[in-house]
């Protein structure tokens, strides 16, 4: 397993916790306890936290852009594994720097989460709701949201 594809596996693990526990539980406590348990050999753990701050910082924009791109599926009724895929998979998509994750790179590795990680129906959503995202933005070409193909 490469090892970025490992660092989103983290992340992912550590979000379902923080997110299982209504957000109530001591984040960085969980992504160290992960990092230590699940990737020793992890060599660049500053992506796990990069990607961890900027899930945190623009959670309330990503559960909106959820909502808007899914409407028939309240954020409450996406499976915790859904709904921080998608979290994940939109962050890297719209405010990671686009030299470092293109955005087919974020939909790719967030589909396969999904499928790793959902049930048998995930990474059709998060590819249906990530596509429809991307297709947004490639449309309206926003010059403050990036798009890296």
């Amino acid at each position: 397993m490469a090892t970025r594809h490992l660092a989103r596996s983290i992340v992912l693990q550590s979000l379902y916790e923080w997110d299982f526990y209504n957000r109530q539980a001591d984040l960085t406590k969980i992504v160290e306890r992960n990092l230590k348990e699940f990737g020793p050999g992890i060599d660049e753990p500053e992506f796990v936290w990069r990607i961890i701050k900027g899930v945190i910082e623009h959670l309330d924009d990503l559960n909106k852009i959820i909502e808007k791109a899914a409407p028939e599926w309240p954020l409450n009724q996406i499976s915790v594994i859904d709904r921080n895929v998608l979290r994940i998979g939109l962050y890297e998509l719209l405010f990671a720097d686009p030299n470092e994750v293109p955005a087919k790179v974020a939909i790719n590795e967030a589909i396969e989460l999904a499928k790793n990680y959902g049930g048998p129906n995930s990474g059709k959503f998060i590819n249906g709701v990530l596509g429809t995202v991307y297709k947004e933005l490639r449309s309206t070409n926003n010059e403050s949201v990036r798009i890296n193909e």
